[in-house]
């Protein structure tokens, strides 16, 4: 087996278990149960934003750090995290206990951004496309595994809400034990670079660890500058404008989208939310596939923008369709809708951007995004969900909005485009 290839299967394996997590789909319906004793309200308002808050302010520190540290250790942090957090909801039950726990599933989500860059540092460049198609295939048949199974057991009434976290927990273990022996990492992006030797009037340098040295007190400028080309570029700037509000919306969506489907509920039918849940992974990953393909073979530079409006349009239309029913089934339905449209879009601009970045600024310019994207998150939390005193459906009424607006600027771009680009090539 080749090296690249065991590497890139144990890390598969190790993002295959962390995301055996059957209990997340259910998871409003098990704080809402009779194990604990709070209220819609307190989870809405109390309980996620908490995890909200946590993962914006430790990511900007995970991302400095995980360079630094070399990966590995920031991949263990994620799965101890991931036990705190499920011993938390297995085992407590106050209030205080769950904002605590929101605070170290901050801690997991921050983390991943280890896990996902981990094997840019152990491959060669050639490896790349297929390391990362490896990686996405084993998180996806995770999270379709978790789903289908956590659906199954809720179904045959094998598991209720609650013991379905002992299988989170466990896997989170398995995961854990699984990180420890990932081989470590030699040399990174930025503090830890591959030594070279330079000749100057046909002298060498020293040593080695004079050049390390200056190495290190150049990684400032090196970000710097990888940061100033990639945002200069219109290109990467239109692609990450709506990579940053596309997955603030998302991740709100997506945050709040069970205690919506629980104040539908009001007849307490059999709920589907696993079921959903492992669609959506099928159906996003062949929406991503789709958008991959179609991205490099009709879609010019400036036409990459239409399916950007199309797509913001279509998910405000099918966020206030699933809020504005009192149908369960409809709202299942424009949750898929809603997860194909952003699979499909996020896929669109994340290829514009990585089309004219520099190869060593992904990290870099794809985990600034990330990071704005969830302080906007926080905004639209602390002004939407804990500031004004909204119902549930009201606020997915903003969330509505909020991508439509969003379609309208990224159709004035177009416009723009079409008004000003031939006028530039005749000059």
């Amino acid at each position: 087996m080749q090296k690249w290839f065991r590497i890139s299967l144990l890390l598969c394996i190790f993002g295959f278990l962390k995301e055996i997590r059957p209990s997340e789909p259910f998871v409003t319906d098990f704080l809402l149960g009779s194990w604990r004793n709070i209220t819609e309200e307190q989870v809405n308002r109390d309980v996620y934003p908490v995890g909200t808050y946590s993962y914006a302010a430790q990511l900007i520190i995970v991302f400095l750090i995980t360079d630094f540290l070399k990966y590995k250790p920031l991949i263990v942090t994620l799965g101890l995290a991931g036990i705190v957090t499920w011993s938390l909801l297995l085992w407590t039950e106050s209030l205080e206990a769950l904002q605590v726990a929101e605070i170290f599933y901050g801690t997991y989500l921050a983390t991943e951004v280890a896990y996902y860059t981990y094997i840019y540092a152990k491959v060669e460049k050639e490896h790349y496309s297929k390391v990362t198609s490896h990686t996405k295939a084993a998180i996806l048949c995770g999270r379709f595994i978790a789903g289908s199974s956590g659906q199954l057991l809720v179904f045959l009434k094998w598991m209720d809400y609650r013991q379905l976290n002992y299988i989170t927990f466990t896997a989170q273990i398995l995961a854990t034990v699984w990180a420890v022996f990932l081989p470590p990492v030699q040399t990174s992006v930025y503090f830890h670079r591959k030594p070279f030797v330079q000749q100057t009037n046909n002298e060498f340098l020293s040593s080695e660890h004079e050049l390390v040295v200056k190495e290190k007190r150049n990684v400032a400028k090196i970000i710097w500058n990888q940061f100033r080309r990639a945002y200069t570029n219109r290109k990467v700037l239109l692609g990450s404008f709506w990579f940053i509000f596309g997955m603030c919306g998302y991740l709100q969506f997506i945050s709040y989208v069970q205690i919506l489907w629980n104040a539908i509920n009001v007849e307490k039918e059999a709920i589907w939310n696993g079921a959903v849940e492992a669609a959506m992974t099928l159906l996003g990953a062949f929406s991503a596939l789709i958008a991959g393909y179609s991205h490099n073979s009709f879609l010019s530079d400036r036409r990459s923008v239409i399916p950007l409006v199309i797509v913001s349009l279509g998910s405000g239309l099918v966020i206030f369709l699933g809020a504005h029913t009192m149908n369960l089934y409809i709202s299942y339905a424009a949750y898929l809708i809603f997860g194909v449209l952003y699979a499909f879009a996020s896929t669109i601009a994340s290829a514009e951007i990585a089309k004219h970045l520099e190869e060593d600024s992904f990290g870099l310019v794809f985990g600034f995004n990330t990071f704005l994207s969830l302080v906007l998150q926080t905004i639209l939390t602390l002004a939407v969900v804990t500031g004004i005193h909204l119902s549930i459906f009201q606020q997915f009424y903003i969330y509505a909005a909020y991508f439509i607006v969003l379609g309208v600027v990224y159709f004035i771009i177009y416009v723009w485009d079409l008004c000003t680009v031939p006028k530039i090539i005749l000059e």
